[in-house]
């Protein structure tokens, strides 16, 4: 038989598209083709297949191959494609039984020597590859009937064959059967049914086995009494929150603290999340698993790296912080072109990258938190008067941030620094931790899941009006509060919207003139700057 077919997937945004291998040996001059839209690095596997070839013993066909990468208008990039390369060009040329490929996906780089190697976007594949089904379906060319005839019965899940380093977190999706191969002569051993190169699913790893370190606790804080409320509230309703205070305050302390106050990851949330890492050059271990991300770009991180970019579009920071948390630290320090960026996908939730020939749409339901400073140097505002900025340097220093990008931050509080005596006393004195706040935190979340099916962040205006609305003496406060200080429509309905999850923590069917109160306080820290 001179055509093979192999199965394999394509990264691409996130996501793992099947791709068909067709390996078609024909007579005449040797040569070795590979058609299909692939990148440099696919290209390059041709040398890479004809040493791992040579070098595991395996006969190199001395004619002319032709690899075509189906569908052709996809791109294909990464090495991935040197294991179904290889394994298309061996049962193509007799040297392995073409129907051990059936019911079956591959993928991996290979070495030169034959050893496979670690390989991105296990985990998004294995996701694919569990979706499709493939198991009970058949290979997409002439030849699949009379290689289907020749098998027996459909197995009962997917397959996946991936290199040992990859295998373990593809495992942790369910409903596909991982393999994990060390080098091609093994994987070859056990399509060929040899009896002593068996190889068997991999088990599933236990993600506590491998965690690195555990969440920061917020018990660990000193003092910040109103930081600790407002990031429960914050967490509750999945707020984005900004900081604001002088250096050492504690608001990078505060911020990394706020994924242990979310509640746990649904099976649906932790299977998006993963495969989105998986996918990324950030990449994805078993020890991430159900854990919330916290992403922490620096300043000078261009829009690109934010929100993604590039050709093909990638996914930037706010998209692999998808369901976790995004923080901004020193706010004013980014580019104020590339701030203005995050407005439309904090309020919708998704970016769509468009480029000429291909369009993204990147989920990025993140929670922002951001930290600043009240000033260049710091120290406005300081009692001791060690600020030496003058008004029209602070003035331009918080031009940086628009008031759209501003109106679009729930939660907006000036963090004041220690005192101290407070610093003295954290040998006698402990905040409450992260894990006694959780417990509120998740019973507000079911509130909010049962009452309307998403959490209060995400209401629409027309749920506003049916969900938030105050009591009289509420709603008095509240119009008060929104012709004094100007607010405009987005802002007002967020101060609603936060004043409505104060009222899911404290368990009360509207919120309360009082809950109004706390929630204004919240977005005065520009007031006092």
């Amino acid at each position: 038989m001179s055509l093979a077919v192999v199965r394999s997937r394509a990264p691409a945004a996130g996501r793992a598209p099947e791709v068909t291998v067709e390996v078609h040996l024909a007579n005449g001059l040797p040569s070795f083709s590979i058609v299909g839209l692939p990148d440099l690095e696919v290209r390059e596997s041709r040398e890479r297949v004809r040493a791992a070839l040579q070098n595991c013993n395996f006969d190199f066909p001395v004619r002319r191959i032709t690899v075509n990468l189906a569908p052709a208008d996809l791109p294909k990039e990464s090495g991935r494609f040197d294991l179904p390369i290889a394994l298309g060009i061996l049962a193509a040329s007799g040297q392995i039984p073409a129907e051990s490929l059936l019911h079956r996906e591959f993928a991996g780089e290979l070495s030169l020597t034959g050893a496979l190697r670690p390989m991105r976007g296990a985990f998004a594949m294995a996701c694919g590859t569990a979706r499709s089904g493939v198991a009970h379906g058949g290979a997409s060319s002439g030849i699949s009937g009379e290689l289907a005839a020749s098998e027996p019965a459909a197995h009962s899940a997917p397959q996946l064959y991936l290199p040992a380093a990859s295998a373990a977190e593809a495992a942790l999706v369910p409903g596909v059967d991982v393999y994990g191969a060390a080098d091609l002569p093994s994987l070859c051993a056990h399509l060929a049914d040899a009896p002593d190169g068996r190889l068997y699913p991999v088990a599933a790893p236990d993600p506590a086995a491998g965690a690195s370190a555990a969440v920061p606790d917020m018990g660990d804080v000193i003092g910040q009494r109103g930081a600790r409320r407002a990031l429960e509230v914050a967490a509750a309703g999945g707020h984005h929150v900004l900081l604001v205070g002088p250096p050492g305050a504690g608001k990078s302390m505060l911020a990394a603290r706020l994924p242990g106050l979310l509640p746990p990851m649904t099976d649906d949330e932790a299977l998006s999340s993963a495969a989105l890492l998986s996918a990324s050059r950030a990449g994805f271990t078993p020890s991430q698993w159900r854990r919330r991300p916290f992403r922490a770009p620096h300043h000078s991180s261009s829009a690109a790296a934010l929100v993604g970019g590039r050709n093909p579009p990638q996914p930037g920071e706010i998209t692999l912080a998808h369901l976790g948390v995004l923080f901004l630290d020193e706010l004013p320090e980014f580019d104020r072109d590339v701030l203005e960026t995050l407005r439309e996908p904090l309020e919708a939730g998704r970016i769509t990258i468009s480029r000429a020939a291909l369009q993204a749409d990147f989920p990025a339901a993140c929670q922002l938190i951001a930290a600043m400073n009240p000033c260049p140097c710091g120290w406005r505002g300081d009692p001791q008067g060690r600020c030496r900025c003058t008004p029209e340097i602070a003035a331009r220093y918080l031009r940086k941030l628009s008031g759209p990008l501003l109106d679009r931050i729930d939660i907006q509080l000036e963090i004041p620094a220690l005192a101290p005596a407070e610093l003295s006393a954290r040998s006698t004195t402990t905040g409450e931790p992260s894990a006694a706040i959780a417990v509120r935190v998740n019973r507000a979340r079911e509130r909010q899941l049962s009452r309307q099916g998403k959490t209060n962040r995400e209401l629409g205006g027309r749920e506003v009006d049916e969900v938030c609305r105050p009591d009289a003496a509420g709603e008095m406060l509240l119009r008060e509060a929104g012709e004094r200080f100007g607010w405009s429509a987005r802002a007002y309905y967020r101060v609603l919207k936060v004043a409505r999850t104060i009222a899911d923590l404290a368990g009360t069917p509207m919120p309360s003139a009082a809950q109004i109160g706390e929630a204004i306080q919240y977005r005065r820290a520009f007031g006092s700057l």
